[in-house]
Formats: structure tokens, C-alpha cells, sequence
């Protein structure tokens, strides 16, 4: 009997490292956290400069509210059909017509350039 045994008393408890099993590091207090990843960009503007189409924002919102019954803003925008489609429904409401280019003209001016931008010139949105 010229092999130990090794009894449960020289065995270490679980947890603790042994003589073969290198440390290991735990963090310390004084080590910082890694910084938060940071948000992806929503939409972000080209380096160029501003948005292509958002100059029309300020414009087709304005000619939505003053001239909204004759689908002036819609012509700005480049829709013709709709354009004419609201001069008709102007005409046959005598006027009631015009209240749609009075609410699409505040929509556009409330609207961010982004959000003009994909939804009135990229998405192509004729209505609303």
C-alpha cells in the first residue's frame, strides 16, 4: 500500500483553486464597467449636408395651409394625380375640400426632416 489515498481533509472544497488550476481573476472595485454600447443612428443625414427633399418641407406646408383646396403642395411635392384629384374634390364640395391641405400642411410642418423625407419624397405617401 504505497499509494495515498487522498482523504476528504486534503481535498479543498469546491470553489477554491487548488494547486494545479492557475487563479482566476475576478474584477476588482477599481476597475470601471465597460461603457454602454452606444445607440445605432435612426436615420442619419448624409455627410453632404441636408437631406435631399426636406427644402420642400417648409414650402409644402405653407402652400398646404394657405392654398391647400388647389393641391398646390402636392404639386410641390411631385404628385400631379393627387394634385388634381384635390382640385376636384374642391371644386365639387364647393371649398369643404380645401380642410385636407389645411391638415396636410400642419402634418408636414410638424414632421421632422427625417421623418418628411421617408415618408413624403422616398415612401412616396400621397395622402395623409
Amino acid at each position: 500500500m504505497s499509494e495515498e489515498t487522498p482523504s476528504p481533509q486534503d481535498t479543498p472544497p469546491e470553489g477554491t483553486p487548488s494547486e494545479d488550476t492557475p487563479p482566476v481573476s475576478t474584477p476588482s472595485e477599481d476597475t470601471p464597467p465597460p461603457p454602454p454600447e452606444a445607440p445605432p443612428a435612426l436615420a442619419a443625414a448624409p455627410a453632404s449636408g441636408p437631406l435631399p427633399g426636406a427644402d420642400k418641407k417648409v414650402l409644402a406646408g405653407i402652400l398646404g395651409i394657405i392654398l391647400g383646396g388647389f393641391g398646390v403642395h402636392k404639386f410641390i411635392l411631385g404628385y400631379t394625380q393627387e394634385g388634381i384629384i384635390q382640385i376636384v374634390i374642391t371644386l365639387v364640395t364647393c371649398g369643404v375640400g380645401s380642410i385636407v391641405g389645411l391638415i396636410e400642411g400642419i402634418i408636414y410642418l410638424t414632421k421632422s426632416d427625417e421623418e418628411f423625407v421617408a415618408t413624403y419624397v422616398e415612401g412616396r405617401k400621397g395622402w395623409f
